[in-house]
């Protein structure tokens, strides 16, 4: 028998496309041998999802069900799927039906390769044109301010090697940024093309209207996964260039006025220029954003011993005194 791969399904309201979808799976599971287990995670499903899911499990005991009490979002939903996954590897997909179960062997063959998490790529993507180009804007964003050079950061489509989806905290809305997280912390990250159906049931919860969200989240995924251990590098670099421009600027105002001091038409003008207002705000922000380098500092390094910031691939067995 194989190793177990969990395949975690975050659905909200997918009564319509689950049933066909776990269908699927079984199949491709059947043909290819697959040793599986379903963890269904129900995000605050209005429609009939959670009679669904409870019917499989009775039905399928690789089938296991989660049911949040209210709607907390997809980085929620995946979060309580991975914590309750057993598998080696693990999967996660959408229940709408896009996402072809049969592109999960073409997955594992590219984790075979020696990579520990493979992202979907979505080249011919089914949806409108005004959710398929914010997004290629977006993906564009990410992969320049992150390093990981990624044509489809979103992609439902996803496949880890378990130790990754162990290591990763999810909230907010970064699961858009798992690979650029696992990343992060040194894991391999490949990307593979996948067929995109059309959606046949339902709507699509993304768009326009969450491209904003993802430019904050990306601010801040950006700032943890580059300063996250070392927050005053960034806020005390900004600080000191602030402090210096305003020191700089209060320089140059007490000369002008040393040099025209005995001149009575120009005394007191100082007190005139907006440079002067320039150069106290740029003095007063630098000691605030060095204050606030320092304290971010201090909040880490008293966490620091509960949570490590390093990833460990293996450890080599201990050989006996004999």
């Amino acid at each position: 028998m194989s190793d177990l791969i969990s395949i975690v399904v975050p659905v909200n309201d997918e009564a319509d496309s689950l049933g066909q979808l776990v269908e699927e799976i079984r199949a491709v599971a059947a043909r290819n041998n697959l040793n599986i287990e379903l963890v269904l995670v129900d995000d605050g499903s209005r429609d009939g999802t959670w009679d669904l899911i409870r019917r499989l499990a009775s039905e399928d005991s690789r089938v296991r069900g989660i049911r949040f009490r209210r709607n907390f979002g997809k980085a929620a939903a995946l979060a309580a799927g991975f914590d309750a996954a057993g598998g080696k590897i693990v999967f996660q997909m959408d229940g709408d039906l896009q996402d072809d179960p049969e592109e999960i062997p073409r997955f594992l063959a590219r984790l075979a390769d020696g990579f520990d998490v493979v992202n979907g790529w979505k080249k011919k993507r089914r949806d409108p044109w005004h959710k398929v180009w914010p997004s290629r804007v977006f993906n564009r964003l990410v992969s320049w301010s992150t390093g990981l050079r990624l044509h489809d950061h979103n992609c439902g489509f996803k496949c880890f090697r378990a130790e990754a989806t162990k290591e990763i905290r999810l909230y907010g809305e970064l699961h858009r940024f798992i690979p650029v997280i696992a990343h992060s912390r040194g894991y391999r990250v490949a990307e593979i093309e996948v067929q995109h159906r059309p959606r046949r049931f339902g709507r699509s919860k993304y768009g326009m209207r969450r491209f904003h969200k993802g430019l904050l989240d990306l601010m801040t995924v950006a700032f943890l996964t580059g300063f996250g251990q070392r927050p005053l590098h960034l806020l005390g670099g900004i600080g000191i260039v602030s402090f210096l421009l305003g020191l700089g600027g209060l320089v140059y105002l007490s000369v002008i006025w040393l040099l025209t001091r005995l001149d009575v038409a120009d005394y007191g003008k100082i007190g005139d220029r907006p440079m002067l207002i320039y150069s106290v705000a740029g003095v007063l922000l630098g000691f605030q954003m060095l204050a606030i380098g320092f304290l971010a500092e201090l909040i880490i390094a008293m966490n620091i011993r509960r949570e490590h910031s390093h990833s460990i691939a293996e450890v080599t067995e201990r050989r006996g005194d004999g």
